[in-house]
């Protein structure tokens, strides 16, 4: 009974071997209906074989032929040449480290299996594919791939008389790229596609480029919305794995940013705003709604913006890229522009409070400050060399007491140079003229800037 059921689902499958071989004898290419339903070895039946034109030995290529095997299956390696034809690279994703191409993949190699006479090429309908030998070829780091079936399979296969087989298929697929945005968006980056063998190794195959570098065809063509494709180059080399060694051939490119955009986009608006902060240095210290106008304003645009250029690489915030360290640049001088307004008009307040007027109830004033002085005289004058100097109760002056001169203990001397110091260190950072601050920041605001600007571009545009 298992017989009959076997024999019985054989024969749809013979009937259908025997048509579609049927189909192919009117072009004289009946290879591969097995030899039981053949009339001899090869041959059609001589119903169809009479009516046919073929050439010589063309319908016996496939005697004994055996897809499952490799050509020179236990001998040397099968040598597969191959070529790209870059369609196009859509798409650059600096958050998900891939790239997206279309390409077209030619693969050749020789089967001594598929020889027959004459000097002509033959080319086979692709769904043909499914009954012969083929590489095993995969792309490394692929993400996603799938081949185009629009309106049929995109595949191709043609056979030369010397048993040179020509398969090509079309291909889109992601592929992953390690990127480094530390120099972003004057960056360029090094990207591969790499194609290797997933089940045969060295010794069943070996991958070699068609023609070295013009393999590769399309790259020139290659017009990209923030890259420009630099250079690129072929390369063969072979992966290590756990089950072998697996031959691997690499096209390695370079793509690099381009960088008008985000001059345009990021960098002349915050240069713009750091410029903006320095209009306070010519508005008075007595407009005090004007200049802090100006310094929130600025700080607050500045932080939009930096908030902006990082929403566009949200995954990729944890490289430090070298437009973060622009903005962070720029908003430091915007926020040392309000901080030097905070400083001068402190200054100011506290030099006007020193200038009252000598009148009414400032004579009381004017006492204690008399009073104050006559103090500081009596502690430093020599016949007080026998009360305790407690170094925690000096007095801030602008004196300075010649230490050598008094009849003091060596502890008390010590403790008088210290004081002598901290009053030189004090009056180093005290402002005597406030109004010089604004002179000096118009002068050394934009000349650090400058000079920072110089070291930025020169460090990211040339090492």
């Amino acid at each position: 009974m298992l017989q009959e059921n076997e024999r019985q689902a054989e024969q749809p499958q013979k009937q259908s071997l025997e048509m579609f071989c049927r189909y192919l004898s009117f072009f004289g290419l009946c290879l591969f209906l097995p030899t039981q339903s053949r009339g001899s070895l090869g041959h059609v039946p001589s119903s169809h074989s009479s009516d046919t034109t073929s050439l010589p030995g063309f319908e016996n290529l496939t005697v004994g032929y055996n897809k499952y095997l490799r050509p020179y299956f236990g001998g040397k390696p099968v040598q597969i040449a191959m070529s790209l034809d870059i369609a196009s690279i859509s798409s650059i994703s600096e958050s998900n480290m891939d790239y997206t191409a279309t390409i077209s993949l030619r693969q050749r190699w020789t089967d001594p299996r598929l020889v027959f006479h004459g000097n002509k090429s033959f080319t086979l309908d692709a769904r043909l594919v499914e009954l012969l030998w083929v590489p095993d070829t995969y792309i490394v780091e692929s993400k996603r791939s799938f081949l185009h079936d629009v309106t049929v399979g995109n595949r191709l296969i043609r056979l030369f008389s010397n048993g040179t087989i020509l398969y090509a298929l079309r291909i889109t697929t992601t592929v992953a790229c390690n990127m480094d945005l530390s120099k972003y968006p004057m960056d360029t980056q090094t990207c591969r596609l790499q194609l290797e063998s997933w089940g045969y190794d060295e010794n069943d195959v070996t991958f070699t480029w068609l023609r070295g570098n013009d393999s590769v065809h399309g790259m020139e063509k290659l017009r990209l919305s923030q890259y420009t494709v630099q250079r690129y180059h072929t390369l063969v080399s072979t992966s290590q794995q756990e089950t072998g060694r697996y031959p691997r051939l690499i096209l390695q490119f370079e793509l690099r940013r381009n960088v008008l955009y985000f001059i345009l986009e990021t960098y002349v608006p915050s240069t713009l705003l750091v410029m903006l902060s320095w209009v306070s240095f010519w508005i008075t210290l007595d407009s005090v709604p004007a200049r802090t106008c100006i310094g929130v304003t600025t700080v607050l645009s500045m932080t939009t913006l930096m908030i902006g250029s990082r929403s566009s690489l949200s995954k990729t915030n944890c490289f430090i890229k070298a437009i973060d360290v622009y903005l962070g640049i720029c908003f430091s001088f915007i926020f040392g522009a309000l901080v030097e307004y905070a400083v001068a008009h402190y200054s100011s307040s506290q030099k006007c409070a020193a200038k009252v007027p000598q009148e009414g109830p400032a004579n009381e004033l004017t006492k204690e400050m008399e009073e104050v002085n006559i103090t500081n005289i009596l502690n430093n004058s020599i016949t007080s060399y026998k009360q305790q100097i407690s170094f925690t109760s000096i007095e801030i002056s602008s004196d300075n007491v010649n230490c050598s001169d008094l009849a003091m203990k060596s502890h008390e001397k010590i403790k008088c140079v210290l004081r002598n110091k901290m009053h030189r260190i004090i009056g180093y950072f005290t402002i005597q003229n406030p109004g010089n601050v604004d002179h000096y920041s118009k002068l050394l605001f934009p000349l650090f800037f400058m000079l920072v600007n110089v070291f930025y571009w020169a460090y990211y545009l040339y090492f």
